[in-house]
């Protein structure tokens, strides 16, 4: 079992847990406030230029911060994307530390934890992804997993590239 997490209580029966993690070349202060304006209807979801090109102006993540999204607290609800009444609940806001969201879907009950620890060269950053309620476990599993692999990837290069552009940190 992986260690336990900020956020696991809220989806303590999970089917299903992703795990992945990536380093950031800036400490948690810089990279904190980024994470705090992710999402829907708010700074978007962070991917590299080269991506971002095939996505409609609109619709592409910001590349600075923005003072106005600065401000969650726990209890605030923000949209998501996974569908048109979709939304996450903030239930926990340690800066900058740990970030978590809870949702309910019809049956699923969802966390999702983004957690910062300063290493040598930057940010360790780990996102939790939990799930309980699900009717057909293998193909959240497969699924599930490769796209929570494709969108890490590009989220983890879209903050770098971002992170080089504000800090100048390599």
């Amino acid at each position: 079992m992986a260690a336990a997490l900020p956020g696991d209580r809220v989806v303590p029966d999970a089917q299903v847990t992703m795990d992945r993690a990536f380093d950031l070349p800036a400490g948690p202060d810089a990279v904190w406030p980024w994470f705090v304006q992710l999402g829907k209807s708010r700074a978007g979801w962070y991917l590299p230029a080269w991506a971002e090109r095939v996505v409609p102006a609109r619709r592409r993540g910001l590349r600075r911060i923005d003072p106005s999204l600065q401000h969650l607290a726990p209890g605030d609800v923000i949209p998501d994307w996974g569908g048109r009444d979709a939304t996450f609940e903030i239930v926990e806001h340690t800066p900058p530390t740990a970030l978590v969201h809870r949702s309910e879907r019809g049956d699923l009950r969802i966390s999702w934890a983004i957690v910062l620890r300063p290493v040598a060269h930057g940010t360790r950053v780990h996102l939790r992804f939990r799930i309980a309620g699900v009717r057909r476990v293998w193909l959240v599993r497969t699924g599930g997993e490769l796209m929570d692999l494709l969108t890490v990837a590009g989220l983890a290069a879209g903050l770098r590239e971002r992170l080089r552009s504000t800090t100048g940190v390599r």
